[in-house]
């Protein structure tokens, strides 16, 4: 927990913020081993980053000075991230890794390769996705709270959502064996397609490029999800 970050209802009166979650308060005290005078980084949930100070910590409360949250968030990137559901484990640990990394939109995309009883999985409850959310954000010091949309049908998204994305982004579908590499160093609003373990089906991609994206690749290697939505971030941005 690099950051605390701090809701509405954290806020006391005046400078004071007052903790009482276990989540927060356990990590206060296992892992920062914290103290009375210990100084910490705190953000207000969409808003400034600033500094706090620790006045008492016990296992119902933990009560912190707040000062000015005069520092702006990291820059988010420019792009939107379609990935097709992955398996619930990989599911939570995608979302905190995109998170830190600064994407802010999220869409998850059912396709023909995506097991129906994910979309049954309680990793998609809106409070387990906030979790996720939450843990990149105090991973990366970052505020701003990315929205995450889910897409159950593939041919809906491509016909009736997918236009609408693409009329302010270049869209790129990352995909084995499509004829260019990756780029890097995008600038421009971006659409990045990823597909799940196994990859998207021929008909799908055919859509996805008939809808106007590019096919880019990583190199022969073939890579989990997670492992290939990281390189892609990283080198394209």
């Amino acid at each position: 927990m690099n950051l605390i970050l701090l809701s509405p209802s954290d806020l006391g009166d005046g400078p004071l913020v007052r903790l009482r979650d276990p989540r927060r308060l356990t990590h206060l005290r296992e892992v920062h081993r914290a103290r009375p005078g210990d100084a910490f980084t705190l953000g207000i949930e969409g808003g400034g980053i600033g500094r706090g100070t620790l006045l008492s910590l016990d296992e119902h409360e933990a009560c912190l000075s707040l000062e000015a949250l005069d520092q702006a968030p990291p820059p988010a990137l420019p792009v939107h991230l379609v990935l097709a559901l992955p398996r619930p484990r990989m599911l939570a640990r995608s979302l905190e890794h995109v998170t830190a990394l600064g994407v802010k939109h999220i869409t998850l995309l059912h396709t023909r390769r995506v097991e129906k009883s994910y979309w049954q999985s309680p990793e998609l409850v809106a409070g387990k996705i906030r979790r996720h959310l939450v843990l990149g954000l105090e991973q990366a010091r970052d505020t701003l709270m990315p929205e995450v949309t889910l897409a159950k049908g593939f041919r809906p998204f491509v016909e009736d959502i997918l236009p609408g994305l693409l009329e302010e982004r270049h869209g790129l579908l990352a995909h084995p064996g499509m004829p260019l590499a990756c780029p890097r160093d995008v600038s421009d609003p971006t659409l990045l397609l990823v597909g799940p373990e196994g990859g998207f089906i021929p008909w799908e991609v055919e859509k996805l490029l008939e809808a106007g994206c590019q096919g880019i690749h990583l190199g022969p290697r073939i890579l989990r999800v997670e492992t290939a939505v990281t390189a892609l971030l990283s080198r394209l941005f």
